[in-house]
């Protein structure tokens, strides 16, 4: 039986462009005039999408941001599906998230720059906040086969399930602390650089992540 992922549909693609403008949108206007200066009727309008459209994906101003606060993730978990089982851990873990942080191209340097303005003004805003969190929190949940597939049937499925939360909370804290400073999107500092430092430090003494 083949297991080559499913492609998304015409619909679904266009469903996740427009999706992708509204949320470009909604944090142009977040760093514009912040979270409490915007409405979900600026976001429309800035997206030239009508109002109902707007309602139809997001239930509110700040979760119209969670398409481009997930993208890493999608990256770094498409790269781990890609990954075949038989190698450490350890090894796929960090060549796939210091793929996915990266930033050799315009859209991926943009991708880390709409995050920091937006992890940035989540400091002052509990509704954007709450979107962040639940944006990993469903990261971890859609990594959890992921790393099992990767671990073997022989690993311990607390052990992997641990693996999953301190892998993304290795990549929630690497961009938060990033985000504060003015750091670049290369090099010492980095996303990836931090990501990969707090993946030695939260992983280090499981079994899954030694060679």
């Amino acid at each position: 039986m083949s297991t080559e992922p499913t492609q998304p549909s015409l619909t679904e693609r266009r469903k996740a462009a427009t999706q992708l403008d509204i949320a470009r949108a909604a944090a142009a206007l977040f760093a514009e005039r912040g979270p409490d200066g915007t409405t979900a009727e600026d976001i429309a309008g800035r997206a030239g999408v009508a109002l109902r459209t707007f309602y139809r994906y997001f239930r509110s101003k700040q979760d119209a941001v969670g398409p481009l606060l997930s993208g890493g993730a999608e990256r770094w978990r498409a790269l781990l599906e890609a990954a075949e089982p038989g190698d450490p851990l350890a090894g796929i873990l960090e060549r796939a998230v210091t793929e996915a942080l990266r930033a050799p191209g315009a859209d991926a340097a943009e991708q880390l720059g709409w995050t920091r303005g937006l992890l940035r003004a989540a400091a002052q805003d509990p509704a954007l906040r709450a979107v962040w969190y639940r944006v990993n929190q469903d990261s971890e949940e859609r990594l959890l086969p992921v790393l099992a597939r990767l671990a073997g049937d022989g690993a311990d499925p607390l052990e992997v399930r641990l693996a999953a939360a301190a892998a993304t909370d290795a990549v929630r804290v690497a961009l938060e602390a990033w985000a504060a400073t003015d750091a670049p999107t290369a090099g010492p500092g980095s996303p990836a650089d931090l990501a990969v430092r707090c993946l030695h430090h939260l992983m280090g003494g499981m079994r899954l992540f030694k060679p």
